[in-house]
């Protein structure tokens, strides 16, 4: 029988050294701190860092998590952990300490880093908190633990001739823990491929690209380094996301890339500096981990100009969905409320609870399959079982597919309100709300209700500056999407809950009008 090896690709560790093979003189990375490395110094810091890790008892199989910044050493040593089949879990930044304390007990974690001073506090925390086994490190001098990059720079680098293979696990990553305790989703080496190759081929990248990464690279923003180091471009580090230190950035290096989720894309449209800033050089701005208010993708269209790129997925597959630039069309404003078609690897249908294919326009669940997709929920048999039912994964999003093949999100299954008996997709109103001029950002939910079962609670954000009705932003859903759908009642605050992804934290925000409640419907 033929070595069924002949037929894996390569892996993701395989990727990071080809790109950084390929441009060894140029500059890779630069991080706020002024580190820049070129391709090949970066290399011999990642073999630094995985000799250190080596040294000290770690072993192919063994679990690494890292609770760090945006910074050179933050991907040096991820890097490290794969090249020396380890597992690599890395913490949010925005993480509680509860789920963070949780996640080293599930993972298994045998070691961890924290960036210091960013994580000092917290870092004291989770070692106070954890199995005494566990090994500290930090990036940077600390009394707490064992200063990684300063260890490494004594290290005489050790290239491996044996690598990790495609099935081995890469990375167990935590879900946001929206619907419970946060569960580990296992990508293997061969996976985590998979997901750079479809980024490489669909993804409409610069000549030379000039990536600003300013949310964490620990999670979704750091999917794009594999693919620029592989085009030969350059990665720009922010600690965080500044919309002064975008805008300086934008302007003084030319940078020419942005991943930003929604919320930061709205908060750079609204800042007073933004529409007098040179932002020629921009040329994608990748938007994610949540849906955008078609309203405001409209100004960030007219701001930015056909810049914008959309991906839609979720930790279990990154690639669900894409929707290029020239598709983002001002004179189709709905295609505006689209996430666009799966990009060329992806396998998508729309099911029914029963399994099969709807019809073309009618609404089913987000279904799956590719080499990307994760392996599974780490020792959750029962969840994998379900969530992988059928040869699908099952996203829990539901949505429809309209003439010319593009695909709508309607809503997660979960976050759908049943309302006197009628279902009520927050989205849709929540499309409406944010489409008033005086509407920053909205979240509608359903809240236990002895009359309706669940009622229609919009939660609104104005902007700055602006007095808005609620009595008139109730008569426009009702005018643009009828009675059922209209809010119940309207609140008005500063900012919404956010996840550590940036998403909406509707399980936060359903908790502050719930309280202990269960779901009140039949």
């Amino acid at each position: 029988m033929t070595d069924t090896s002949l037929y894996q690709g390569s892996t993701y560790f395989d990727l990071i050294l080809q790109g950084l093979r390929r441009w060894p003189e140029r500059e890779a990375i630069v991080d706020a701190s002024g580190l820049g490395l070129s391709y090949a110094q970066l290399e011999q810091r990642i073999w630094q860092i995985a000799r250190v890790l080596r040294d000290a008892g770690l072993k192919p199989g063994d679990g690494v998590a890292q609770l760090a910044a945006n910074r050179v050493d933050t991907f040096a040593t991820m890097a490290a952990v794969l090249g020396n089949g380890m597992r690599y879990t890395p913490l949010h930044p925005m993480g509680s300490l509860e789920d963070q304390l949780f996640i080293l007990e599930d993972a298994e974690i045998s070691a961890l880093v924290i960036d210091v001073p960013y994580f000092a506090e917290r870092g004291a925390e989770l070692n106070a908190g954890a199995d005494e086994r566990l090994q500290l490190y930090t990036l940077g001098p600390s009394d707490i633990g064992n200063d990684l990059p300063a260890l490494a720079e004594q290290a005489e680098p050790e290239v491996l001739n044996e690598l990790p293979g495609y099935e081995d696990i890469a990375w167990v990553t935590y879900t946001g823990g929206t619907t419970g305790k946060p569960k580990g989703v296992i990508m293997t080496q061969g996976s985590m491929a998979a997901k750079s190759l479809i980024s490489m081929a669909e993804w409409q990248w610069p000549q030379e690209i000039r990536y600003l990464a300013s949310s964490p690279i620990s999670h979704a923003a750091g999917f794009l380094l594999i693919p620029t180091f592989l085009n030969g471009g350059k990665v720009y580090l922010t600690a965080g996301f500044n919309p002064d230190q975008v805008l300086d950035l934008v302007e003084k290096e030319r940078v020419n890339t942005l991943f930003l989720v929604p919320t930061m894309i709205y908060v750079l449209m609204d800042h007073p500096r933004t529409r007098e800033a040179d932002l020629s050089s921009i040329e994608s701005i990748i938007y994610a981990s949540a849906p955008m208010s078609p309203t405001r993708l409209k100004e960030a269209l007219e701001l930015f100009g056909p810049v914008m790129m959309q991906c839609y997925g979720q930790t279990e597959c990154i690639h669900l969905t894409m929707m290029r630039k020239e598709e983002h069309r001002l004179d189709k404003p709905e295609r505006l409320a689209s996430c666009g078609k799966p990009p060329a690897g992806i396998r998508m249908a729309l099911l029914d609870g029963e399994g099969s294919e709807v019809a073309r326009g009618e609404i089913g669940e987000v279904c799956i399959r590719s080499q990307a997709v994760m392996r599974g929920y780490w020792k959750r048999p029962e969840q994998t079982a379900e969530t992988l039912e059928g040869g699908w994964l099952h996203t829990g999003d539901l949505a429809y597919q309209d003439e010319e093949g593009f695909y709508y999100l309607v809503d997660r299954a979960k976050d759908m309100i049943i309302s006197g008996g009628f279902n009520v997709y927050p989205k849709e109103v929540e499309d409406v709300l944010t489409a008033h001029p005086g509407v920053a950002m909205a979240a509608v939910i359903g809240v236990p209700d002895e009359k309706w079962g669940e009622k229609v609670v919009a939660v609104v954000v104005p902007r700055p500056g602006e007095n808005v009705d609620a009595t008139t932003l109730v008569e426009l859903v009702k005018d643009k999407k009828g009675a059922i759908q209209a809010p119940k009642q309207v609140d008005f605050v500063e900012g919404l809950p956010q996840t550590a992804l940036g998403k909406t934290d509707k399980k936060a925000l359903r908790k502050q009008y719930w309280g202990d409640s269960d779901r009140m419907v039949n």
